[in-house]
Formats: structure tokens, sequence, C-alpha cells
């Protein structure tokens, strides 16, 4: 008797609704979700490609973007930036089958970022020692060590951020648990007001923290008050799924390994150009973020001494 095989087919909806972030990345939203979705379903449905081997089908473009760079030569430059981006498409999808078809595993999140890191840093290494060699300036040399520290950087605080964040909002639910009357197994409300600048993914188990009332605690309380035309744009941002960190590692390595690139065919001090230009901004949001982080821990401050019946520290004696 013959044995018929059924294949479970995806759609360009199914891979929206439950493997795209809620919010991401601007260059990630408009330039590669659109394509990497779109070959997402048909490599869902007609191969068995794992999600490991697209991780590894990436990492050896980024090596082959990093081997054009290094000739300096501009037609190669232009053609090495087309890899990154085909090599940033896969390393997009690699996520998406993953949690399409439940086949994440603990190894392929690991080489994702250690492949990502590599890639970074073998880039940048290549790009600017190409054009070391191609000019003679010590710039390029300076630039390609920067590079590779914003880049760790970004990771790295993103990281502790977001754990800080975590920890505060973890912090007040367990006030409010401490201080529910005996017997009951909840606070008399709910804590946690929505924290925006989380960005979990659409299919995370962590969504228990988030909550939407009028009543709940809202670490940004400070922050809004002072810039109140930040609510409507934040707003217009979710609605498009961008999160409001505008320039964040993404957009920094795309700048500097896919537009510095391109525009080299014209100019090779483009380089340069576009590498600073797009530094600038990627401190400045970092810097932006350290400051809205210092704002909330006040609100924390505050929240948690109400809870608690003591003042905050800092208006001990007013």
């Amino acid at each position: 008797m013959n044995k018929k095989v059924f294949c479970m087919k995806f759609t360009l909806e199914d891979v929206r609704s439950r493997t795209y972030k809620a919010r991401d990345a601007w260059w990630t939203v408009f330039l590669v979700d659109p394509l990497a979705g779109r070959l997402v379903v048909a490599v869902a449905n007609r191969t068995s490609i794992t999600p490991n081997q697209i991780t590894w089908g990436a990492f050896l473009l980024g090596l082959g973007s990093a081997g054009c760079f290094l000739t300096a030569d501009p037609i190669w430059l232009a053609a090495g930036a087309v890899l990154y981006h085909l090599s940033f498409v896969l390393d997009c999808m690699d996520g998406k089958i993953a949690r399409l078809k439940g086949t994440g595993t603990v190894l392929g999140g690991w080489l994702d970022y250690v492949f990502d890191r590599i890639r970074v840093f073998g880039c940048a290494l290549a790009l600017m020692w190409g054009q070391y060699q191609a000019t003679g300036q010590d710039l390029y040399l300076l630039l390609g060590i920067g590079i590779v520290f914003l880049d760790m950087l970004r990771y790295v605080d993103a990281l502790q951020v977001t754990k800080v964040r975590r920890q505060m909002r973890r912090t007040i639910r367990m006030a409010y648990e401490a201080a529910a009357p005996a017997g009951s197994r909840s606070p008399a409300r709910s804590p946690l007001r929505d924290d925006p600048d989380l960005d979990l993914d659409t299919n995370s188990d962590s969504q228990e923290d988030y909550v939407r009332t009028a009543e709940a605690v809202d670490l940004q309380v400070e922050f809004h008050s002072r810039y109140a035309w930040y609510i409507p744009f934040r707003a217009w941002l979710r609605a498009h799924r961008v999160r409001t960190h505008l320039v964040s590692g993404i957009e920094f390595q795309m700048a500097v390994f896919i537009i510095g690139p391109l525009l080299a065919t014209l100019s090779s001090a483009m380089i340069i150009a576009v590498t600073i230009g797009a530094a600038i901004p990627l401190l400045a949001f970092e810097a932006a973020i350290m400051y809205k982080l210092w704002l909330s821990s006040r609100d924390f401050t505050r929240a948690l001494a109400e809870i608690r019946g003591t003042r905050p520290p800092h208006m001990a004696g007013a």
C-alpha cells in the first residue's frame, strides 16, 4: 500500500504572525523582512534545509563579503556590499524558520550570535585593511578598531539594559505580591504597564509582565512628562513595527558594510564619511537610552517606595 506524505504548508501570513518581532530595526522591517519572509515560505514548504544550515550559509556569505572588501577595488566593494546584505537576509531567515517549525536549538542560537560577531570583525578588518593598503592612511586602521568596539558596545549594552529593565519590573511585581493581603494569590491591581523598550518577540512567553491598565505602574512617567512629543512618535513607529532606537547596531553595520562600500565606487573617502557619520548617531542613541534608563530608575524608586509605604531616598526630608 502506498504511503502518502502530508506536509504542512506555511503561508506568508503564518511567517508574519509567528516569526516577526513585535518591533525591529527599521532596516530589517523595510529592507529585509519583505524578502526574507517570502524566502522563508519557499524554504519551509519545499526543502528540508535546517536553521543551522542557513546560519552557516549566512556566515559563508559574510566571509565572501570580507574577501571582496579586502581587494579595495570599487567593483568588488559593491559586490561585497551585495553579499553582506544577502548574508543578513539569511541571518534573519534562520530564526524565522526555527520559530515557524519549532526547530530552534540552544546550539543554533549560540552559532547565530558568534557568527554575527565574527562576520562583523572579519568585514571590518578586511574593509579597513584593504583601504589602508590602497591609500596608506592610518585613519582606516583606527576606524576598523572603532567599528569592532562599537558593535560589541551596542550588543553588550543592549543585554545589560534589558536585564536592568526586567529586574526593575520583577522587583515591582514581588513588592506588590509581598504587600498583598494574607491569603491573596495576587496583588489587588495589575502592577506593571507595557514597556515598549524591551522589544519582546511576538512569540515570547515572557508577556506575563505586560499589562495595559490605567492603574498600572508606569516606569516611564518622568520621561514622558519631559518629552510629551515622543509618545505620538513612538506610537507611529510601533504601528509600523519599528523600534524607537533608530540607529542601532544593525543600522550601523548596514551603513558601514553596505552604504559605505557602494558610495566608495564614487570616492574611497566616502567609507570614512559614512563610518563616522553612522557612529555619531549610534552613540547619540546609546546616550539617550542611558538617560531614559536613569529616568526610569527614578520612577522605579518612587513606585517601590509607594508600594512599601516609604519615601524615596532623594525625597527624604522634603
